[in-house]
């Protein structure tokens, strides 16, 4: 039985008459290859990623499971190929999560011209170009009664770096119903030997070093349970990279695009975490206050 799946964030949401990512009940996520050559470029690595040799399986843990490709109905009513792939939410109840595209370039070498205007006017309006990185969506586990705390995908796109310093903030935050995250598993979440920075770290290393890839326009998948970690136990932070439908070939050439913002969201996090108070911003309405207002708060 497939069904749309219920925690995600970011990119073409599947409904009736409308193609979109479908999953089932045995841990699988079925993603529309698009049509023209991202689909088959995104085949292409998962076949090359899943076989290369090169690839150190403390970096592997990355990445999602292939599965390999299959035609099935899809989400519109029609038959249409699929990437068959590892479904990362399925094993958690209620995962907070967060979708950030990484790269101050979101456009690969052979773009056309009007792709690559596109991406140039979605990367100045957002934080891309200013801090290497955009966050796409999230959602956060508040409670049993009250659900997610969702901003829209505009609403997130619009943000500043001030709105994205607080995004960061009530992601990790135990009241993030309310007007003012405590961010209280921030160490739990975002720190420690298992946390989201270490990962991001050991990530870093390897991008220092491997010519294999460009990863460009890809994203990063921040994934924890916040229901454990406000009960003191592990917060079982994961970060997973995503979305590889403009990658290409490294030549032997470090992936300065990818690494740079990999860099700034590192040095982005650690000072949040070093000094969360330090989000608010003098005068004027933020991202923050407007969905505040939006839901009600």
């Amino acid at each position: 039985m497939f069904k749309i799946p219920p925690h995600q964030v970011a990119g073409h949401h599947a409904s009736n008459g409308t193609l979109g990512p479908l999953v089932d009940d045995s841990g699988r996520f079925y993603k529309p290859l698009q049509g023209d050559e991202r689909g088959s470029a995104e085949v292409t690595f998962y076949k090359q990623f899943s076989t290369n040799t090169e690839i150190p399986d403390r970096i592997r843990r990355f990445f999602p499971v292939f599965y390999g490709t299959q035609v099935m109905k899809a989400s519109d009513g029609f038959e249409h190929p699929h990437i068959m792939l590892q479904d990362l939410a399925s094993s958690r109840s209620n995962p907070t999560i967060m979708d950030i595209k990484i790269g101050s370039r979101t456009f690969g070498p052979e773009a056309s011209d009007d792709y690559i205007e596109k991406c140039l006017k979605r990367d100045r309006e957002t934080t891309t170009l200013r801090l290497g990185f955009r966050i796409s969506g999230l959602q956060v586990y508040v409670s049993e009664e009250l659900g997610f705390y969702k901003p829209s995908r505009d609403l997130v796109l619009k943000s500043s770096i001030d709105d994205v310093k607080l995004l960061f903030r009530r992601f990790v935050s135990s009241n993030s119903s309310g007007s003012d995250p405590d961010y209280a598993l921030a160490s739990k979440v975002y720190g420690g030997p298992n946390g989201i920075l270490a990962q991001l770290l050991e990530l870093k290393t390897w991008f220092e070093d491997q010519t294999i890839y460009h990863f460009c326009a890809c994203s990063l998948l921040f994934m924890f349970e916040k229901t454990m970690a406000s009960k003191g136990e592990t917060s079982n932070a994961q970060v997973k990279l995503i979305d590889f439908a403009h990658v290409t070939e490294g030549r032997g050439v470090i992936d300065h695009n990818f690494l740079g913002g990999l860099c700034s969201l590192i040095k982005f996090i650690s000072e949040v975490l070093k000094d969360p108070e330090d989000h608010k911003t003098p005068g004027g309405d933020t991202l923050e206050s407007t969905i505040l207002v939006n839901n009600g708060h």
